[in-house]
């Protein structure tokens, strides 16, 4: 028996044995292959190129916005500091520098962990590994995965030195909010760029590949300290910091400077830019393949340019006071605590946010603005009119305008309201055309209709200079004079009896004046005198192709553009009656800087040099004494005209200097009143003006030139009498009823279409 026993083990023995020897055999022929064999995607990986972001820059070379599928920049090895090299080594693969792609001893223990708990396999990865698995693999966590993983690693650390798999490493690897790569991630979350970084900086990215959305310092900057706290002492472990370095590094709070998404500085313009190269080229190439477009946007320009239609839109929002019902995180199934708002990604002083109420008393409100706490007191409501109990409840929405950002997540902030009112504004230079500042509404998230490029809004008396360039161009003159008086104009559906914005009448007035007070009786009669279809005709000239009905009123604004166009039609005046087709592009490279497509500026002549001299000149007046006077104070030669339509539903106001035009709106979505006495200039003018003297800031000084005569200056009396009386009758004085042969084609109006053209109230 016992004989048969040492048998039964002899032959065990040597079936194990045999057993060993095959999979030892096995795991050699397998290292062999994967040393003698090159796998496909390694093979690949020679001309790897991670996925690209489109970027685009402003006139000053600037980025100010991208367009990825991933956010991320490329680097170099040497764009990575050391301190950022020893962190990532500490925590995430401290024998990089020694192994051949794989630790053995750590696949044993964590795969005897797994086999002990039932999990699957986890834990144990190579910095190698990790660079393999992002790029090839999946995420799944099998035994199948983790052998192909092991494979991969080892063929790349056969073809690619330390330095080559760092740097791929570093430009691969996620580190939530969108971002991929060190690079990226020193940008937005410090600003800066990663050979900048210091060592808690570089600790905290470090922290981030094992879970980026739980270590975020962002949504969870305690477990972000934490982390990189752990980060540091692992660098101390290692000897690459000293004790005295990590103490110091660890007792730092935790410090951000989140970079602003680059495309919140001018949403709109970049999503106009979008949808132009997608169709143009095609989305993946649009968002894969790394275009540089080089735009024509300002970004100094557009900051004033949100700066001031933000608080042009605040202060008409106070002259109204408090009458909004605030929105409550419960009604969206949130907590006060869970509740994140997309305003919270870029939060900057000067920025206007939403923030959340957390607790209310009679003296103070607490709100959450993301990661800072803020509060408002009782004095800070005052404008209002009603008390702190009054207003916000816990877990309220609030408007909110923040005023600095401090220590420890603290920041102090006012009070504000949204009621719905928008505005847009749109600045082109003269001479060549190029859209400078773009802004689209009042917050590009909540709404992404643009306002400046496709709402169709009745343009009120800012339609009237077209009306006296036609009159100017045919022969008049600005001291040429027309009565303003009591008319009544007959038209197919019945009499129409037009008035002023100030139900006044001033008799004999020259053109000059007329224009300068947004009269609009003389506007009618200078109309109908010209011609409507002449009038059209000059529209056309000016690059409007909006629908206009040939009614008397359009002499009035009853006619819908959109702010692009009206402010690029202005923009011939300043510019000789030379008008540039307005344009947001210079230039479009590929990845590898070839161009794609080139622009220069395209215009035409609208007008003479003559008449678009004299036009600039009557619009000169209109701010040096007339609707604009607000704006006479600024020490600049500016010129424009306001406009403001029935029941103030929209307000204009489009100027220019000899350098640069731009033109604001400022209404609400639906047409509805803004408010008695929410003209053009007290509502769209002063976002006008604080655009204008941020954009101009002491560089044009130049002073429009003059008209040039067209008769000699020493005539006689009898000859200025003998051509002036050859020029059109726009001295002519109508009293009465106009019989309706002698309305021009005002006779062809349908009566419906007429009623709604009829309906203007302009200044």
């Amino acid at each position: 028996m016992p004989k048969r026993d040492e048998a039964e083990i002899a032959r065990w023995g040597v079936f194990s044995l045999l057993v060993l020897i095959s999979a030892a055999s096995g795991a050699l022929v397998g290292l062999a292959l994967v040393y003698t064999v090159d796998l496909p995607q390694v093979r690949d990986l020679e001309h790897y190129r991670p996925i690209a972001n489109t970027e685009l820059f402003d006139d000053q070379g600037q980025i100010i916005g991208s367009f990825a599928r991933q956010r991320r920049v490329i680097a170099q090895y040497e764009d990575y500091p050391s301190v950022l090299y020893n962190a990532v080594i500490a925590i995430e693969d401290r024998d990089f520098e020694r192994h051949t792609g794989v630790t053995i001893w750590r696949i044993l223990g964590a795969a005897y962990r797994d086999v002990v708990s039932g999990a699957n396999v986890q834990g144990a990865s190579t910095l190698t590994m990790q660079l393999a698995r992002n790029l090839f693999l999946s995420r799944d966590r099998t035994y199948r995965r983790k052998v192909q993983e092991i494979l991969l690693a080892i063929q790349i650390e056969r073809h690619f030195s330390k330095e080559q798999i760092f740097t791929l490493y570093a430009n691969q690897i996620y580190l939530g909010h969108g971002i991929y790569g060190f690079e990226t991630g020193a940008e937005y979350y410090f600003n800066k760029r990663a050979r900048e970084l210091t060592l808690e900086e570089a600790a905290l990215l470090a922290s981030l590949p094992k879970a980026p959305n739980n270590y975020s310092p962002i949504r969870n900057p305690e477990a972000a300290l934490r982390r990189r706290n752990i980060v540091i002492n692992a660098m101390l472990e290692i000897g690459k910091v000293s004790a005295a370095q990590a103490q110091v590094a660890k007792e730092r709070p935790l410090v951000l400077h989140v970079q602003p998404d680059p495309n919140s500085l001018a949403p709109y313009f970049v999503e106009t830019v979008r949808q132009y190269l997608e169709k143009k080229y095609g989305s993946e190439i649009v968002y894969e393949n790394g275009l540089k477009v080089y735009t024509t946007l300002n970004m100094d320009l557009q900051r004033a340019a949100n700066r001031a239609v933000l608080n042009g839109l605040a202060a008409y929002e106070r002259r109204h006071g408090w009458h909004v019902q605030l929105s409550n995180v419960r009604g969206m199934g949130a907590t006060v605590k869970s509740f994140n708002h997309p305003d919270w990604q870029t939060i900057t002083p000067g920025a206007y946010l939403h923030a959340v109420v957390s607790s209310v008393s009679s003296s103070t409100a607490s709100l959450n603005l993301g990661p800072y706490k803020t509060s408002l007191g009782a004095g800070e409501v005052l404008w209002t009119q009603r008390s702190l109990s009054q207003l916000p409840s816990v877990g309220d929405i609030v408007y909110v305008r923040v005023l600095t950002l401090g220590p420890g997540f603290q920041a102090r902030v006012s009070l504000e309201e949204d009621s719905g009112v928008q505005g847009a504004l749109v600045a082109i230079d003269n001479v060549t055309g190029e859209i400078k500042a773009m802004v689209g509404g009042r917050d590009f998230k909540a709404s992404k209709f643009n306002r400046a490029t496709q709402a169709f809004r009745q343009a009120g008396s800012s339609f009237k200079p077209y009306v006296y360039t036609a009159a100017i161009d045919q022969g008049a003159m600005p001291e040429d004079t027309v009565v303003d008086a009591p008319i009544t104009f007959m038209k197919a559906s019945g009499p129409y009896t037009p008035h002023n914005y100030d139900e006044k009448f001033e008799g004999t007035i020259t053109l000059r004046r007329a224009l300068a007070e947004s009269r609009n009786i003389p506007a009618l009669k200078v109309a109908r005198q010209v011609g409507l279809t002449q009038v059209i005709d000059y529209v056309r000239r000016f690059g409007i192709s909006a629908q206009i009905p040939p009614y008397l009123p359009i002499a009035l604004g009853a006619v819908d553009l959109t702010l692009l166009d009206n402010t690029s039609a202005y923009s011939a005046f300043p510019n000789d009656g030379i008008r540039l087709v307005p344009t947001y592009l210079r230039k479009v490279t590929d990845y590898d800087g070839s161009i794609l497509e080139e622009k220069y500026p395209e215009g035409e002549e609208v007008v003479s040099e003559r008449t678009a001299r004299i036009m600039t000149s009557m619009l000169r007046e209109v701010v040096t004494h007339g609707t604009a006077a607000a704006a006479s104070h600024m020490k600049y030669s500016l010129a424009g005209k306001t406009g403001t339509t029935n029941d103030f539903t929209d307000a204009w106001f489009v100027g220019f200097s000899p350098s640069i035009t731009c033109g604001v709106w400022v209404g609400f979505d639906e047409k509805k009143s803004l408010g008695k006495r929410e003209t053009g200039a007290r509502t769209a003018l002063p976002i006008w003006m604080e655009f204008m003297k941020a954009a101009l800031g002491g560089r044009d000084r130049l002073a429009f030139p003059a008209p040039v005569p067209e008769v000699p200056t020493r005539v006689d009396n009898q000859q200025i009498e003998t051509e002036l009386s050859s020029l059109p009758a726009l001295r002519y004085e109508i009293k009465g009823v106009l019989p309706a042969t002698l309305v021009d084609s005002t006779k062809q109006q349908g009566g419906a279409p007429a009623e709604k053209a009829l309906n203007v109230s302009n200044r």
